[in-house]
């Protein structure tokens, strides 16, 4: 059987051969597990020339840096992170017994799920799969990946790397359309990860769901940048100008809309103006946007703005087919679907607020974004964190909480469900098993039904 090319009827046989595997071989130790990682991480690096001609190729156009410090270098980065801290994930974990059960003791141990099911996304192809399944083999899994047919060249580079240091009981690959993807989110695995859109989201839940397949679902959705009075425009100008064109902004965590005083507003516009002009000018060409269907969908969002009495600002020219160039969109209706939906594009709407209440209560009246952004000192900081929920949180930058190892990565909401990343994913692809030792010898039996103390034990219990 061709692991990247599979009929669907094909896709419950190799789950049932990594099953089998799982069982013969038991549970994996530090030391193989370590070795998976040190594995995949020797072939990511090998075959880096292959995924950024890969990337270039699905895309169109996509400057190599981008492919190597946005997509393969972080996933490079958590392995070296998964690695060093996997050791003292995997000890037994002690935990306080209550005053009745001692002598005992009680430990949770973390132990493989089995087999965890991957349904990657084409924006940062190689980054979106490699690092769920570095994560699934770190927590002992063997691992079923689903890869995006709308980045073909960069799925048959990673189905080659793949097939060459892993076999297919460990690894195995599937391509497909949808309708080999809603096969897939059908099956029965212990553990399924999605990355992509809320609406293909709930598809997955509900397929997920008739086997009680429990589900890390990354998600959008529109990640507000907040201005403070206080902020250092300049700075906010440069990152924000970089989130929205790296990867034409074709990226979840993005910054989607920017919350500035009205005060502020012309000032910051002309510095955002002039640093993105000054982020193209410098750089190798913007990375196109992936399909026709999607840059159409972009183009449709701008003239609905327009439409609507919006200012559109482009920079450097609105390009022609599958380039479409960064926009800053002012004065857009509530109701228009640039300001209702995720834009997954080089597209900036910009919204001007009174005062910071008047900013939170925006973002608080919209679903829970996957990322939020705030730009200024301590005092306004404290009040957007306590007043807004969200997924990650990045202070004084953009998109950077996604680079932290240390930190979990998820949405909540209409942006996700769970997270991964760091001691969190480790621990959302495990099993974490409460194990009681009962002493041989203790006073539990006296306080038992029947026993001499059960009338003291039971006030003792409901004091």
């Amino acid at each position: 059987m061709d692991r990247r090319e599979v009929d669907v009827t094909g896709l419950a046989a190799i789950l049932e051969i990594q099953r089998r595997a799982f069982a013969k071989d038991g549970i994996p130790d530090l030391a193989v597990r370590r070795a998976r990682l040190e594995r995949l991480k020797a072939a990511i690096r090998a075959h880096k020339g292959d995924f950024v001609r890969a990337a270039a190729a699905d895309f169109g156009r996509r400057p190599a840096e981008e492919t190597i410090i946005l997509d393969l270098g972080p996933v490079v980065q958590a392995i070296n992170h998964m690695r060093r801290h996997l050791g003292r994930w995997m000890r037994p974990e002690r935990r306080p017994v209550p005053f009745t059960l001692w002598p005992g003791r009680a430990r949770v141990m973390r132990q493989p799920k089995a087999v965890v099911g991957i349904m990657a996304p084409w924006n940062h192809p190689f980054g979106l799969s490699f690092l769920p399944l570095a994560t699934a083999l770190a927590a002992g899994n063997r691992a079923m990946l689903k890869l995006s047919e709308q980045a073909p060249e960069s799925a048959r580079a990673m189905g080659a790397m793949l097939a060459e240091c892993f076999a297919p009981e460990e690894v195995a690959v599937v391509t497909g359309g949808a309708e080999v993807g809603a096969a897939f989110a059908g099956l029965p695995f212990d553990h399924l990860v999605f990355t992509g859109s809320t609406e293909v989201g709930r598809k997955v839940m509900r397929a997920a769901a008739e086997s009680l397949v429990p589900v890390t679902l990354e998600l959008g959705g529109k990640s507000p940048v907040i201005l403070g009075r206080d902020a250092d425009f300049g700075k906010a100008a440069r990152d924000i100008a970089f989130g929205k064109i790296a990867n034409a902004g074709q990226t979840c965590i993005a910054p989607d809309y920017v919350l500035v005083h009205e005060a502020d507003a012309d000032g910051f516009l002309a510095r955002l103006t002039a640093a993105m002009n000054r982020t193209l000018a410098g750089g190798q060409g913007m990375t196109t946007i992936v399909s026709d269907r999607h840059a159409g969908r972009l183009r449709a969002l701008v003239a609905e703005a327009e439409a609507s009495g919006a200012k559109v600002a482009w920079i450097g020219g609105g390009g022609e087919g599958r380039q479409v160039a960064p926009a800053l969109i002012t004065g857009a209706a509530a109701l228009t679907a640039v300001m209702r939906e995720e834009i997954f594009g080089p597209l900036l709407p910009i919204l001007r607020y009174r005062d910071l209440v008047e900013a939170i209560a925006h973002v608080r009246a919209g679903p829970r974004p996957l990322a939020l952004y705030y730009y200024g000192g301590k005092e306004g900081r404290d009040t957007v964190l306590a007043g807004t929920i969200s997924g990650n949180v990045t202070v004084n930058g953009v998109m950077t909480h996604y680079a932290v190892e240390s930190l979990p990565f998820g949405g909540i909401g209409a942006s996700g469900m769970g997270a991964y990343h760091g001691r969190e994913g480790f621990e959302a692809m495990s099993h974490a098993r409460g194990v009681f030792d009962e002493p041989l010898r203790s006073l539990i039996p006296l306080g038992r039904p029947g026993g001499p103390f059960v009338k003291l034990l039971a006030r003792y219990m409901m004091r």
